[in-house]
């Protein structure tokens, strides 16, 4: 895929691409200030991604350059509390990939990786700081939602909902 005069292409991810993704999640979380507990900074699989992902109802892509170098990854995976439901999980980039539409294309990319494994609907969490993320989310469809009684990461205070069909 060209997103202006960069090339990009997307592939599941693959144990080889679990540093790199660990860095870049806890290194945006950082710049963030969200490098605390109750975020996934401090998620117990974030450095074996590779391991955690792979089934029908749990994938995670990364998105790479012509390099194969990793700039960024989305995924989703059984939101058991809600019936019928995906959590849209770990969407980043790196700030070099930023300002070309990535972010939109990997929302679809998920969204239409939901609807294959029979998802009728995807649920997210976020955190207020994150604005950039947040009009992603707005701008696709998504609707905030009061937050749930279960939640994975306890920090998040924002919470948001779409249906997929």
């Amino acid at each position: 895929m060209i997103l202006g005069e960069k090339m990009f292409n997307y592939r599941e991810i693959k144990a080889k691409d679990n540093k790199d993704i660990a860095l870049l999640i806890r290194k945006s979380l950082k710049n963030f200030d969200l490098d605390i507990p109750g975020t996934a900074y401090f998620d117990e699989g974030l450095d074996h991604f590779s391991d955690l992902y792979g089934t029908k109802s749990s994938r995670y892509f990364v998105v790479v350059d012509d390099s194969d170098n990793v700039l960024g990854g989305v995924g989703f995976s059984v939101f058991a509390p809600m019936e019928d439901t995906a959590e849209l999980q770990k969407l980043y980039l790196d700030d070099s990939a930023k300002g070309n539409g990535l972010g939109y294309e990997m929302m679809a990319l998920a969204e239409e990786k939901m609807r294959e494994a029979g998802y009728k609907w995807s649920y997210l969490e976020t955190h207020s700081n994150l604005k950039a993320a947040i009009h992603i989310y707005e701008k696709c469809g998504y609707t905030e939602i009061e937050r749930p009684k279960e939640v994975g990461h306890s920090t998040m205070d924002r919470f948001f909902r779409k249906r997929l069909d």
